[in-house]
């Protein structure tokens, strides 16, 4: 993509309505009207080469709908899990953008262009201050990945904080060019507590992506205006294992995973534009 194109495509989306076009795609996804779906289907499988042999279902057919077929489970033996209390998974498949440690209470984007903490956690300053000078990883999800999001290590869930904001793409060309890219676009954060302090997994959403499921309450509706939280402590604490599932994107995006300060090394991670699946060894405690 050649610098005119890229800087087109990047102000096209400034224009478009994202989230109408979004919940558009979303509605056309949960179709099982027999023709929508194996259009939809056998389209994707052709245009991004996807590989449904690890796949619990090989047969594309055989999917109620496009959402079905796009967080398609995988056989048990597909992913191993990386063995060791002190190592952590990698979350997903994808490619990582970037990792390694906080410049204070800022992210490092793309091409030296830094985002706020503080904002992506949406605007909670106590929250933030436990990540400060910590360590993180951005791992990438193209169409063709495979689309659930997994534990990095054992935690139990504190709460979620769900950020409503705009569905930019977070593919390479608008991560370079948009300011604040992950800090603008709606996203849900998960924090939880683990053997060496407080971990957040945060799902970032897309253009097109039609909404982020979790495995504890279902798929996340947006609240345009609001910034809801949902405490988990009580009554029924929610433990996940690592290499459990936490949830998924109906449609593809963006997960990053953040620690505290001490408590984890990322950089001993794939280095950023590396490919990683889900399971493998992503970094490890300190």
């Amino acid at each position: 993509m050649n610098t005119l194109i890229e800087k087109a495509f990047v102000a096209l989306q400034y224009c478009v309505p994202q989230h109408g076009l979004s919940r558009l795609v979303g509605w056309l996804a949960r179709s099982e009207i027999p023709w929508i779906k194996t259009l939809f289907i056998h389209t994707f499988i052709r245009r991004f080469k996807v590989d449904l042999s690890e796949a619990c279902i090989e047969d594309p057919d055989r999917f109620e709908n496009f959402n079905a077929f796009f967080t398609r489970a995988l056989k048990d033996d597909a992913r191993p899990i990386t063995e060791g209390d002190a190592t952590l998974a990698c979350p997903a498949d994808g490619t990582v953008s970037q990792r390694g440690p906080l410049r204070g209470s800022e992210l490092l984007q793309a091409k030296g262009h830094y985002y706020s903490l503080f904002e992506l956690l949406g605007g909670d300053g106590t929250l933030a201050a436990e990540f400060s000078n910590g360590q993180f990883a951005t791992v990438y999800l193209s169409p063709s990945d495979y689309h659930r999001v997994h534990m990095p290590c054992t935690g139990t869930l504190r709460e979620t904080v769900y950020v409503p904001g705009r569905l930019f793409s977070v593919n390479q060309v608008t991560t370079e060019r948009v300011p604040r890219l992950f800090a603008r676009n709606e996203r849900l954060v998960c924090v939880f507590d683990t053997e060496r302090g407080p971990m957040a997994v945060i799902l970032v959403g897309a253009m097109i992506v039609a909404g982020i499921d979790t495995v504890f309450a279902g798929q996340v509706t947006p609240q345009p205006g609001e910034v809801p939280r949902r405490q988990y402590r009580d009554p029924q604490p929610v433990v996940l294992e690592k290499g459990a599932e936490l949830g998924r994107f109906l449609l593809g995006s963006t997960v990053i995973v953040l620690f505290p300060e001490g408590a984890a090394d990322l950089d001993t991670a794939a280095a950023p534009g590396a490919k990683v699946r889900m399971g493998e060894a992503f970094g490890h405690y300190v």
